[in-house]
């Protein structure tokens, strides 16, 4: 009977564990893969809706850059199990619908002042995934992702400081 309760609690602190490191992997590929989506649905309306070429330019390096690491992502963490959200979060789908009421120079600034927030939110979360992430993959992406997302931080903030 010990040995019944000794191994049954073995493997509830093994499957907490396993959990516990899923969780955290899951955490970022939900956040990840929503500011992706979002970063690709508010380049799209910059693309439309801006008035200054620069502008433009970012949202589609925007639109390219972060499609081609939702797929990446997509990929990885289909491998790693995890579960890869459809669409940005409501915050970040509000965001683009106040965007979507702005044009030509307000649009500029608004969306300037969006990207610096939202890239400073983007490398925390990435530098958190690549400093204690659980899955190697995942990791790695973070890793490999993190240098591409700080570039974009500083056109962002030239873009902002120029608006």
């Amino acid at each position: 009977m010990k040995m019944t309760i000794v191994v049954a609690g073995i493997a509830l602190a093994l499957a907490g564990s396993a959990n516990a490191k899923g969780t955290a992997d899951q955490d970022f590929v939900t956040k990840a893969a929503q500011g992706g989506l979002a970063e690709v649905e508010l380049g799209t309306i910059a693309e439309d809706r801006a008035s200054a070429a620069d502008v433009k330019k970012f949202g589609q390096q925007m639109v390219d850059d972060h499609g081609k690491a939702n797929d990446e992502l997509k990929a990885i963490a289909s491998k790693a199990g995890a579960t890869v959200p459809s669409e940005p979060s409501s915050a970040q789908k509000e965001m683009a619908n106040s965007l979507k009421q702005k044009s030509g120079a307000d649009f500029d600034k608004a969306y300037a002042k969006a990207m610096v927030k939202d890239h400073h939110e983007d490398i925390a979360l990435f530098k958190s995934e690549a400093a204690s992430g659980k899955d190697p993959d995942l990791k790695a992406f973070a890793q490999k992702t993190l240098p591409t997302l700080e570039t974009h931080l500083k056109m962002a903030e030239a873009l902002n400081s120029a608006k």
